[in-house]
């Protein structure tokens, strides 16, 4: 708190700082199945984040994947269906960037 033309305020700069630094967010209020609650308590709990933290993280995740799978039907729509070489492709690009193996065919067909 600062004395500022007589009275107490708050430091402006100590706001600012404060400001730039947290995320904005939008309280709401969720209901769970009581099973489900303790799952997410404890995988926040193991990846060291909060309830609210895990579940902002999981739906964005969702949400990407979702937007990703709606480009491709998009891509489809107006080229036709993936070819079984680019979908290899694709999939070799995702286990790559997950830093996953290869899967053999043969493996990928049995399962």
């Amino acid at each position: 708190m600062v004395l500022l033309a007589g009275r107490l305020q708050a430091d402006v700069s100590y706001l600012l700082c404060y400001h730039r630094v947290m995320a904005q967010r939008e309280k709401r209020s969720v209901s769970l199945p009581p099973d489900l609650a303790r799952a997410v308590e404890q995988a926040a709990r193991a990846q060291g984040t909060s309830f609210s933290g895990w579940l902002a993280e999981t739906a964005a995740h969702r949400l990407k994947l979702e937007a990703g799978r709606q480009a491709i039907a998009e891509w489809e729509r107006e080229n036709g269906p993936l070819t079984e070489a680019e979908l290899a492709d694709g999939l070799a690009r995702a286990r790559s960037s997950l830093g996953r193996a290869q899967v053999p065919s043969a493996e990928r067909q049995s399962a």
